[in-house]
Parts: C-alpha cells; structure tokens; sequence
C-alpha cells in the first residue's frame, strides 16, 4: 500500500463562510473532498478524484443555474473559470488510468495542491459575489457573516 509522503491537510475555516448557507454548505464538502484526495493513497486517488469530479459536476451546476436563473450580471466569467477546473479535472482523471505513466500520481497530487490554492481566492472574489446577489434576492439584504476567531 503506497501512500503520499506527508499530505498537506486542507481544513474548513469560518474564514471561507459567505453568508450564503447552501454556498457555504457546498464548500465545506468541496474542502473535505480536496483534503481526502491531498491524502489518498496511490491505489485510491482515482476514486477519490472520481468522487471529487461528481462533486465539482454538481457545486458548479448548481452555482451555474443560481446565476442563469437570476441573470447575474459576470456569470459568464465564473463560468468559465469553472470550466477550466473541469477541463484539468477530467485531464488528470484520464492520467491516471493509464498504468504506464510513472507521474500519474505526482501530477494528480499536484492538481489537488492547485486546488487548495485556488479555492480561497475563487470564494472570495467570485462566489462571495454571487453569495451576496442571492442573498439579496432572497432576504432583501447583504449577508451577515459571524466567524469564529
């Protein structure tokens, strides 16, 4: 059973809260998924990327049909920054059954690192934005956001 040299951990902080429950929800087990798959072992990492996919597939849908049905103004941007994710996603997926290519692990490894890196800037200047666009759609107001210190 090979498994990866010191993982990097990827926690939930109330740092990455938006006010937005059912966004905030999603990104707790966008999190969790992440820092399952910075830990796999080699012989696990493909279902954990398999289950990390299903899980972008219906985050960003879901957040795709939030800001079509609400006509947010930039949702072509986020969008398209989604799809790019998927794009590397499903590229490092396909790597990793091919047995013969001895980086598969490393680079999917490595696209987990890049997610942990981009996710706090994606929820901060993205998703924060949709965050307040729905709460302001639905309650008439900017969300209030209490986090622990």
């Amino acid at each position: 059973m090979s498994t990866p040299s010191a993982p990097s951990a990827f926690t939930w902080t109330d740092s990455y809260k938006l006010g937005y429950d059912k966004m905030d929800e999603t990104h707790r087990d966008f999190v969790v998924k992440v820092d399952a798959l910075l830990r796999a072992a080699d012989e696990d990492l493909l279902a954990h990327l398999d289950a990390f996919i299903a899980h972008a597939e219906a985050h960003f849908g879901e957040e795709a049909e939030w800001m079509n049905s609400t006509e947010f103004p930039p949702r072509q941007c986020h969008i398209d920054e989604h799809e790019s994710v998927m794009k590397s996603l499903r590229e490092v997926q396909a790597l990793l059954v091919l047995a013969d290519n001895p980086r598969r692990f490393e680079i999917a490894r490595s696209l987990a690192q890049e997610l942990v890196r981009w996710f706090p800037g994606h929820a901060d200047y993205l998703d924060s934005a949709l965050a307040q666009w729905m709460v302001k759609r639905l309650y008439g107001g900017a969300p209030v956001v209490l986090r622990r210190s």
